[in-house]
């Protein structure tokens, strides 16, 4: 992505709701080389911030409901966590958690879109998010897979104000043309039962080796190595307990 911090409207942070925490600490550990902490306070639920030296770049979270999905979660910087609530209802979305204080660090809600996809809105106190974008490990991009296009394109650059770099293939989100993140139209080869979600790419040095190495710690291939036709390389993968990622090569940002 063409952000190196969080800004307002942009991608701001990445968290992994899972079923088995101490198994995802190990995988993405090995994997991207993480280092987990998790907050001791009861209160906190086990929430664990993934740190690359200093920098916190990511969370893993035990599922907080029963039916919530094995699944990445991606949220957006907002300046007012119950202004954009209401946005995202004037849009045609539906806020389904929130507004709510996150200690002192922060204000938290999450929303679907029309298209039924999930996302996260955070308004920043004292934790604005991910320390570092784009570096091997670290966050670089964020897809929306939808079957709404039309509808959710017309939500997201009402809600957050998205600058929209269309091709015949591919659409581009951006933040006054820095291009941050992208969207897929799900046609025939996803199944029925697969519902509109974000998906969170991360950098990284190689990306067959860490495909490669995804599959050898327990995770699969949802999408093979493959070279985009004047873009990064990259692989979707899924790990142990089912949540699906991408990654792509660390500075071939699109």
């Amino acid at each position: 992505m063409k952000l190196d911090r969080p800004v307002t409207g942009g991608p701001c942070w990445t968290d992994l709701a899972t079923n088995n925490v101490d198994a995802a600490k190990r995988f993405y550990a090995d994997l991207f080389g993480w280092r987990p902490e998790t907050d001791p306070r009861p209160e906190a639920g086990g929430y664990t911030i993934a740190y690359l030296g200093d920098a916190p770049v990511s969370a893993i979270t035990p599922q907080f409901q029963e039916s919530q999905p094995v699944a990445w979660n991606v949220s957006f910087a907002v300046a007012d966590a119950d202004a954009a609530a209401e946005a995202v209802r004037a849009a045609g979305g539906t806020p389904t958690l929130g507004p709510m204080d996150v200690f002192d660090i922060g204000r938290f809600a999450v929303a679907l879109d029309p298209g039924g996809a999930s996302f996260q809105m955070w308004q920043a106190k004292t934790f604005p998010g991910a320390g570092l974008f784009n570096s091997p490990g670290s966050l670089g991009w964020v897809e929306l897979l939808t079957r709404a296009p039309d509808r959710v394109t017309e939500f997201y650059t009402q809600v957050f104000g998205w600058t929209v770099n269309a091709s015949e293939n591919y659409t581009q989100w951006g933040i006054e043309g820095a291009d941050f993140g992208g969207m897929l139209t799900m046609g025939e080869k996803f199944p029925h039962e697969v519902p509109s979600h974000w998906l969170p790419y991360f950098a990284v040095e190689d990306v067959d080796s860490t495909a490669n190495a995804a599959v050898g710690a327990g995770g699969s291939m949802l999408m093979e190595p493959t070279s985009v036709p004047e873009g990064p390389r990259i692989a979707v993968l899924r790990d142990p307990q089912g949540a699906a990622f991408g990654v792509h090569v660390a500075g071939e940002e699109s």
